[in-house]
């Protein structure tokens, strides 16, 4: 059970992202989506980023994830 609530949690933060992705991105004509180049390097520069350097507020964003999914874990361990 904890599997399966972990693995929805990581296909709703996926879809989260991608639809945050393409809320930011160019839809071209021909339906390929261009990324605006301040935010490929913005996410390049995090991806390449060791936590402990990220920003505060990144980190924060980070934190906020770690807690959805100790959440999902702690419910799943007080109903066993």
């Amino acid at each position: 059970m904890l599997r399966e609530k972990l693995a929805e949690y990581a296909h709703e933060a996926w879809s989260r992202w991608m639809r945050y992705l393409f809320s930011k991105s160019i839809v071209n004509s021909d339906g390929s989506v261009t990324i605006p180049a301040s935010l490929v390097k913005r996410w390049a520069r995090q991806m390449n980023t060791d936590y402990l350097m990220l920003l505060n507020s990144e980190q924060q964003s980070d934190i906020l994830e770690a807690d959805k999914m100790l959440s999902i874990m702690n419910a799943n361990h007080t109903a066993a």
